[in-house]
């Protein structure tokens, strides 16, 4: 396999992957070009690359500054926006962990907290207050596990993990 199959292999593996992160394809290949390229990209090199508009692109790359996965510098000399992915898988992880926290689990907490003030005392609302409670717990306890992955390192989870699997 040549290193150019390898890439296109790889980008169409992460924007896959990256569909079930909730995220679109586009998105995390996006994020793949710009992990697997050694210097930053302009929206240009990025369009060629992955075959793709000039909005996709610059939709895709606004999105993933947004999710913390990506920046921009400036060239001296050059009116172009360029990019570049964190390289560090580790921090990446932490970094999607950390948006989707903050978009999906932030939002439930909410919601259930306000959802634990029924005010009714039949069978049903007990039924349905028991069910609250045992998500509010859940979602809880998912909460402090993933703070405390994102504030350890790389050593103590594959530690971590290979004691599960030994």
């Amino acid at each position: 396999m040549t290193l150019s199959e390898a890439k296109i292999k790889f980008i169409q593996a992460w924007g896959m992957l990256g569909t079930k992160w909730g995220i679109n394809r586009t998105m995390a290949q996006v994020h793949a070009l710009l992990l697997i390229t050694p210097q930053s990209l302009c929206a240009d090199d990025i369009m060629e690359a992955l075959n793709i508009s000039r909005g996709n692109a610059n939709m895709n790359l606004r999105a993933l500054i947004d999710w913390g996965l990506i920046q921009k510098e400036h060239k001296m000399g050059e009116r172009k926006e360029y990019f570049f992915a964190e390289k560090d898988i580790w921090k990446a992880a932490r970094q999607i962990i950390i948006e989707r926290k903050r978009r999906e689990l932030e939002p439930i907490k909410t919601i259930l907290a306000e959802l634990s003030n029924v005010e009714d005392d039949t069978e049903e609302a007990i039924a349905f207050k028991e069910a609250i409670t045992e998500l509010t717990d859940f979602t809880e306890t998912a909460d402090k596990a993933l703070d405390r992955v994102i504030k350890t390192d790389k050593d103590w989870v594959l530690n971590s993990l290979i004691k599960m699997l030994g």
